[in-house]
């Protein structure tokens, strides 16, 4: 990831910009004041500058959390907060502002908000889950051109990779998505996906509550998928083929097609080297016999004024609140010139949200966006809410 190791930290008058990028605000760890988070704003899209200093090295990046789809975009801003601040750069592995033409012509990457937004529906749609080196995924955009693809992946290696590619090929056809796929199958509309491919998930034997597959994950496919549509997964693991087996064969009525050493049109990389180790490879295809209802969401994540004072909310660091199906936790806390900034992570347990929240004298805001509007995220907020006004 693009950073910039520097003599030392200088901090701004904000507001300030430079170059087209925007610096609103600074934030400082309530625990800890050699960390702080910088607020950004470029090309319409929020983001957060961290910086942590210690006694050994003092670095300039982005923050996770917030970290926009386009790495072009942070290139970008530690680049104008450098020349803004005057920073002494002992070593940077940031871009001189020079673009990856790949990168900058595609516009197959996509924010959640495009597709909470207005999802689109004009073709039918095939989701992949993880696509890693995207082998698969490209394949199967290159040779069904009328067909539109969706594929999520938290890589950002990956991410960029497929996107060279998409732009090489000239496809059309392909969005990708950094996003969890557990909250994304919530916003998509019923009945209008006729396959979903989760090749290879990781099997997450220590942590099960993190594997793709699950009764929640299985419910929101059997309503997107269209009649006849399928989830396809595809493992090498014994204990997730095993797991997922039991998981799928609960539902009171279900189809299952089980292959074992199934050869199909493309495969990735580990995958022709598990066979070379004679590893086995299970398929499990679920097949969608049912018309679900419209998917329907109401309410939404308006904030009234908070009764809480600064120092409340700050005290409110590493508190965690739980309510039937869900939990809020304050991850963090940050001191602003007028307000205060929580670190928050709230929604379902095994698919939560991760955002920070903004409160202000005027104002109380959710940042960079408000959450995906799900069932899960708008019984949390009024959760939040009533923690905000306790």
């Amino acid at each position: 990831m693009p950073h910039l190791h520097i003599e030392e930290f200088k901090e701004i008058e904000f507001p300030a910009s430079y170059d087209g990028v925007e610096f609103s605000f600074i934030s400082t760890n309530a625990n800890n004041e050699n960390e702080k988070l910088i607020s950004v704003r470029y090309e319409d899209e929020d983001f957060l500058l961290l910086t942590r200093l210690d006694e050994h090295k003092k670095l300039l990046k982005t923050d996770k959390l917030t970290r926009p789809a386009s790495i072009q975009k942070v290139h970008k801003a530690l680049s104008a907060y450098a020349k803004l601040a005057d920073l002494d750069v002992i070593s940077s592995n940031v871009l001189d502002g020079t673009k990856n033409v790949h990168l900058q012509e595609v516009t197959a990457l996509k924010k959640i908000e495009y597709f909470a937004t207005d999802f689109p529906k004009d073709k039918e749609i095939r989701i992949e889950v993880g696509f890693g080196s995207g082998r698969h995924l490209l394949h199967q955009a290159i040779n069904n051109p009328d067909i539109l693809f969706i594929g999520l992946e938290i890589h950002r290696p990956s991410i960029e990779q497929v996107l060279k590619q998409i732009a090489i090929h000239n496809l059309d056809n392909l969005l990708l998505l950094d996003y969890d796929a557990r909250l994304f199958m919530e916003l998509v509309p019923s009945n209008i996906v006729g396959k979903i491919y989760v090749h290879f998930p990781v099997p997450w034997d220590k942590k099960p509550h993190r594997r793709v597959i699950s009764t929640a994950f299985i419910e929101e496919s059997r309503r997107v998928l269209k009649e006849g549509g399928t989830l396809e997964l595809r493992t090498d693991s014994e204990n997730y083929y095993a797991y997922s087996y039991e998981t799928f064969i609960a539902f009171n009525k279900t189809v299952l097609h089980i292959n074992k050493n199934k050869d199909i049109a493309v495969s990735s990389k580990y995958e022709d080297r598990w066979k070379k180790m004679e590893k086995n490879i299970y398929d499990v295809t679920m097949i969608n016999e049912e018309i679900s209802e419209e998917l329907k969401i109401d309410g939404d994540f308006n904030f009234d004024k908070v009764t809480k004072t600064h120092d409340e909310l700050l005290d409110l660091n590493t508190q965690t609140k739980r309510f039937d199906g869900g939990f809020i936790h304050f991850e963090r806390a940050y001191k602003m010139d007028n307000g205060v900034m929580l670190r928050v992570s709230m929604g379902s347990f095994d698919r939560p949200e991760h955002l920070y929240l903004i409160v202000t004298d005027n104002e109380t805001r959710y940042y960079p966006e408000s959450p995906l509007k799900s069932k899960s995220n708008l019984f949390a907020h009024k959760n939040l809410l009533e923690v905000l006004n306790g």
